[in-house]
């Protein structure tokens, strides 16, 4: 199997361990942009969950892999970040995701509102946000390429 089949395949039981235990998620950055046809790469599964989920998710995440010691970055305020290394892919979680721009503190926790769609896989769904969406936390993040890749893709459709 190669890597892209194996993160692929990562996403689909860490979605059915959380759809089974009620938390609410949704994919989110470069993995997302991918299944909406808008990169045709990325590198690491990239989670948003719910604020009430932290403790949940991260049970469930250490059953399946190594959490990785806090490496913070003072461009995000999120209440909880938390790296997880599982079958050698990174795997990214956030709960009240926040973006600091110019001092100002932009929260971009997760909504269920922000599902927008759900993509299905036999019995599997992954909850997805908005390519938009994340085109405003790249902008806030100062990330012009994934900006131009998202608006470029979106406009020519």
């Amino acid at each position: 199997m190669n890597e892209l089949n194996e993160k692929i395949e990562l996403l689909k039981e860490i979605a059915q361990r959380f759809n089974t235990t009620g938390i609410t998620w949704a994919l989110g950055a470069s993995m997302l942009l991918y299944f909406k046809g808008i990169t045709s790469t990325f590198h690491d599964i990239d989670l948003m969950i719910a604020d009430e989920n932290v403790e949940a998710v991260r049970e469930i995440l250490s059953e399946m892999g190594e959490l990785q010691p806090p490496n913070p970055n003072p461009q995000y305020k999120t209440k909880a970040f938390m790296e997880f290394v599982i079958n050698s892919i990174d795997v990214d979680v956030m709960a009240g995701f926040s973006i600091v721009k110019d001092g100002k503190t932009y929260d971009c926790s997760l909504d269920k509102a922000q599902i927008v769609e759900w993509l299905i896989w036999g019995n599997t769904e992954i909850p997805l946000q908005s390519p938009l969406l994340w085109c405003k936390y790249y902008k806030l993040m100062g990330r012009k390429e994934k900006v131009d890749m998202i608006e470029s893709a979106l406009l020519n459709d």
